[in-house]
């Protein structure tokens, strides 16, 4: 059953259109899973923490693709909603275009720029070299990966979401099974995971464009356009939340390494990589649902619907919270057989983790609010407010906690800094969402 953005959602509606959104952003979570798991039990502890201190700087670069795709898919589904189809494939042509630019440029930069990151990162010897073999890598495959996050976004404005989880889930089978082969069978090490990676990465971003560039029965279609100075800005400017989500979230990443690093060496870093690569998955389905109503969003507002928008806002609160209350209790649940995975091989990093991800964990009862917030009001083309909703819940309150919580409760300050962090965000969406009721009709 094809279910348009124009039609009234009920609770099985809303969830059978966001599933796939949110099975989709738990297969991209899974590329640094799977390479993560594959290097800590057949590579070891050394290679685990040189990606963990890499990846903040190459999520960093991606997120470019984000802040595209979040900000364009909303421009595109008002647009759409308007009425007007032919402008919105030109916006959407460009905006693809302009990643592709986008991408190679970055990569180039990022080549040139990896070893001085890592040695800034605290990397030195066998940890740097390490470091920059990961990093040049998986910048190959950045261009490919910068149009998968912009297509996951597009692909639900398109009205083909169960497409977009095809392409994401084929790509993601693609790279586990790689690193079965290349790690676990040929013994690669950690070049063997970067190649894995990069493959699966290539099927993510390329083959949105082959199928958006021919006669296809979605809503878009790849083709001429024009350089539109404007609707580009208006892009960056509504997409800045999630750009700022990324880069933030790559800047507090690396202060927690250097935290960690001081308090437990390697050990700390890599108990953090490991509680963040299962926070990339339950996350996710929070990540998922925001990009996966957003473009329902967008088109009912765009079209005047206030009673749709009053609607969607309440059955959103209410699955969120539903959701963070299941997570926070599963998380309890599989905090040792989770951290035994990663990291079963040394009983001090198992202790380590599964106490910091005890405390960790009571996060997703808060952060489910604070990311569907900084989505929404990006939906409804208020770029200045996610942003702000962003900025302080990636940067500020996390840096500010990650610096004096430590000094205070050592070890437990660090894993508890986030919670602390969404607690003090939530205050900020609640009030944003006060504020913003009348002028958007959604309560």
């Amino acid at each position: 059953m094809k279910i348009q953005l124009s039609e009234h959602f009920t609770y099985r509606k809303l969830l059978t259109f966001v599933f796939p959104s949110i099975v989709m952003m738990i297969f991209t979570s899974i590329y640094s899973v799977v390479d993560g798991l594959f290097v800590s039990n057949y590579v070891g502890k050394t290679a685990l923490a040189a990606i963990n201190l890499i990846l903040p700087f190459m999520m960093g670069i991606s997120a470019l693709g984000f802040m595209i795709g979040t900000g364009g898919s909303a421009i595109v589904g008002k647009t759409l909603g308007e009425g007007r189809h032919e402008k919105a494939n030109e916006y959407f042509s460009m905006l693809v275009y302009v990643t592709v630019v986008l991408g190679i440029a970055v990569t180039v930069l990022g080549e040139l720029f990896v070893p001085v990151m890592a040695k800034a990162l605290g990397a030195e010897g066998e940890l740097l070299s390490n470091c920059v073999l990961y990093g040049r890598l998986t910048l190959i495959s950045m261009p490919a990966f910068m149009l998968q996050n912009v297509f996951q976004s597009f692909f639900v404005t398109a009205e083909k979401p169960k497409l977009g989880l095809g392409v994401i889930v084929t790509a993601g089978v693609t790279n586990m099974v790689l690193d079965l082969l290349f790690v676990g069978i040929f013994g690669w090490g950690l070049a063997g995971a970067g190649v894995a990676t990069v493959c699966g990465e290539f099927i993510g971003g390329l083959f949105p464009i082959f199928y958006f560039s021919r006669k296809n029965s979605s809503l878009l279609r790849l083709g001429r356009t024009h350089f539109d100075g404007d609707v580009l800005l208006k892009t960056c400017v509504n997409g800045s939340s999630e750009l700022m989500t990324n880069i933030s979230s790559s800047i507090v990443n690396a202060l927690y390494n250097m935290q960690l690093m001081e308090l437990a060496g390697e050990n700390g870093v890599a108990s953090y990589g490991t509680i963040m690569y299962v926070n990339f998955v339950f996350i996710s389905i929070f990540l998922g649902y925001s990009i996966g109503s957003a473009p329902i969003i967008s088109y009912h507002y765009g079209a005047g619907n206030g009673d749709e928008l009053r609607s969607l806002f309440r059955k959103s609160l209410r699955l969120i919270g539903a959701w963070g209350a299941g997570l926070a209790v599963l998380a309890q649940l599989l905090a040792y057989p989770a951290a035994k995975v990663f990291v079963g091989y040394d009983s001090e990093l198992l202790a380590m983790t599964e106490q910091g991800f005890r405390i960790f964990c009571l996060v997703y009862l808060i952060n489910g609010f604070n990311i569907f917030g900084s989505s929404f009001f990006t939906a409804l083309n208020n770029g200045v407010v996610s942003a702000v909703i962003s900025f302080l819940r990636t940067l500020v309150f996390q840096i500010g906690a990650v610096l004096i919580l430590p000094g205070i409760f050592g070890m437990d300050g660090i894993w508890s800094a986030v919670v602390v962090a969404e607690l003090l965000t939530l205050c900020v969406t609640l009030t944003f969402f006060v504020g913003c009721r009348k002028k958007y009709h959604y309560a």
